[in-house]
């Protein structure tokens, strides 16, 4: 396979240092334990292997070209984002009611198990359309026209997902530094608001994408 890997994997390292969905969940669930913060990674990797799969049988042409199963999986994902935005911001103000109350809130809250942190990665990858676009548009530029162009996606896609298991499992760590500052109620509150708002702003911003 005679591709520019050097080339590939410079725009896969630049697509996962950008922030985006999958960032904020994998931060978010490191800084309540290191380990859901790695099955979320798993998770949003597991995902970006369906749009791999997808864009080597030629699904995400079919998807990318009919505008009803791109707005339909768009205003999915969305909907998905704004509701995990959502119930961070109730989180943020039940912690201030119970502190007015006089219940003091202290330590992190547990993690809600693996699954949980899977099942949120997994599903923010899923249905993120600009995931299965960056398969269609952009990975295709690296394909050599001499081989099967399934094949090379696949193996394109498999290194890819591999890129970013590295990242995420090397970015995990440094989030779940953020436990020991989540143990204090002021910071925890404002942490839950914040992300939770960029949750519903990121989640607005893929319903409003053309």
């Amino acid at each position: 396979m005679s591709v520019d890997l050097i080339g590939f994997l410079g725009v896969v390292l630049v697509a996962y240092v950008v922030p985006g969905p999958d960032f904020l969940v994998v931060v978010r669930s490191a800084a309540e334990h290191p380990a859901k913060g790695r099955t979320a990674a798993l998770g949003a990797q597991s995902g970006l292997c369906v749009h791999m799969v997808a864009a080597a049988v030629g699904l995400s042409v079919l998807a990318a070209r009919s505008p009803v199963v791109y707005d339909a999986i768009k205003f999915l994902g969305a909907a998905y984002l704004v509701q995990l935005g959502v119930r961070a911001v109730l989180t943020a103000r039940r912690q201030t009611r119970r502190q007015r109350g006089g219940h003091e809130v202290t330590g992190v809250a547990s993690p809600d198990g693996w699954r949980s942190g899977f099942a949120q990665g997994f599903l923010t990858n899923v249905l993120n359309p600009k995931a299965a676009l960056f398969f269609l548009s952009v990975l295709p530029q690296f394909v050599h026209g001499g081989g099967s162009p399934a094949r090379q996606i696949f193996l394109l896609g498999v290194l890819d997902v591999l890129v970013g298991v590295a990242y995420w499992f090397a970015l995990v760590p440094v989030a779940a530094r953020l436990g020991t500052l989540l143990a204090r109620p002021r910071f925890r509150h404002r942490w839950e608001l914040t992300t939770g708002w960029l949750f519903i702003g990121i989640g607005i911003g893929v319903a409003a994408a053309a």
